[in-house]
């Protein structure tokens, strides 16, 4: 077996890695970092490696195994860019609130605005203050990911909507929520409850 073909077969069960972690492996077989890159270069062009991003991929063998997991679509997301949580209408759909179809997975980061487009999908980051950089939880499925609270998509959302609410009341914000088609009633009223005071206490 050729060394190219050995560190597929190492990397195979890996949801995804950069080339600092191919260059570790390689280093029990001596190869030169020069020779590994060449190696990925191979493996890309035979379709082998997926390039999620520069430097960071996942074996195509591993994707095509994983591709329709949610779970590893919301993983993705947040290594792609990290810190981040899904959230904004992503989160929105995922909790059943909207029937808005999503066509890209959307997270929030206090990193700046970034978009990624890949074989599993497309990715857009919204840059957000670190202060409001908070309330997701981190669930637990085939692949862990963070994800925002409904009420903090939701809040999401609307902030980015309104420019950080500028020159807006209450009743724009309800009004908006209707505009939008989010069926806010669905929203547990625990959630409900924690949205309206956290927009009350930024339109002050």
């Amino acid at each position: 077996m050729k060394y190219r073909e050995i560190l597929i077969a190492q990397l195979k069960n890996i949801p995804y890695f950069n080339k600092k972690t191919i260059y570790q492996i390689s280093e029990q077989y001596n190869l030169k970092t020069g020779t590994v890159d060449t190696y990925i270069s191979r493996s890309l062009a035979r379709k082998e490696l997926i390039q999620l991003k520069k430097g960071m991929y996942v074996t195509a063998d591993y994707f095509n195994k994983n591709k329709s997991d949610i779970s590893y679509t919301f993983y993705l997301a947040n290594a792609l860019r990290q810190p981040s949580y899904v959230s904004l209408w992503t989160t929105l759909q995922y909790y059943n609130l909207t029937t808005e179809a999503v066509h890209s997975v959307i997270s929030v980061t206090p990193k700046i605005t970034r978009n990624y487009q890949n074989k599993a999908g497309s990715f857009a980051y919204h840059s957000i203050k670190k202060t409001l950089f908070s309330d997701f939880s981190l669930i637990k499925e085939n692949f862990n990911f963070f994800i925002a609270t409904p009420a903090k998509a939701l809040f999401d959302l609307i902030y980015f909507k309104t420019n950080q609410f500028r020159s807006i009341d209450l009743k724009q914000v309800e009004l908006l929520i209707d505009d939008l088609r989010i069926d806010i009633d669905e929203m547990d009223k625990k959630e409900r409850d924690n949205f309206y005071t956290t927009i009350k206490n930024h339109l002050k």
